[in-house]
């Protein structure tokens, strides 16, 4: 899949595709984002109805990039995460050029896990994810 992206796919362009789905969630669903766990669970909601609308991924895919970023944002400021650039083998397993990395080195695929929700609907919930993730010892 080809993205047509805003910003350079680099971790530092993270918090930026996170700020920009912001505002689109603000602009075309009146959903305020407010970068707390919580807030995932409006964003499951917002990816459900979209979903339920049944456009291919491809055509909601710099959408679904925007949601993950935002769930890496979640990440970092409250799971001790920072953004960080995969390399090759994170890279290939992933199938993203960036994600975030918790204080103990664990790498966490946000962006991935917005598709997911995407394509396997609630089993795989964005909200819960990053409840998982704020739990890891």
């Amino acid at each position: 899949m080809r993205l047509s992206l805003k910003y350079p796919a680099a971790a530092a362009s993270g918090p930026r595709f996170a700020a920009d789905i912001v505002a689109v969630a603000r602009a075309v669903s009146e959903v305020d984002l407010d970068y707390s766990v919580a807030s995932l669970a409006q964003v499951d909601e917002v990816i459900e109805g979209i979903r339920s609308d049944g456009p291919p991924v491809d055509a909601v895919a710099e959408t679904l990039f925007g949601f993950g970023a935002y769930v890496g944002e979640v990440l970092v400021r409250h799971a001790d995460a920072q953004w960080v650039d995969f390399d090759d083998s994170a890279r290939q397993m992933f199938g993203h050029a960036f994600g975030v990395a918790t204080s103990t080195g664990q790498l966490w695929n946000p962006l991935g896990k917005a598709f997911a929700r995407y394509v396997n609907g609630a089993e795989d919930s964005l909200y819960y994810f990053c409840r998982t993730v704020i739990n890891q010892p």
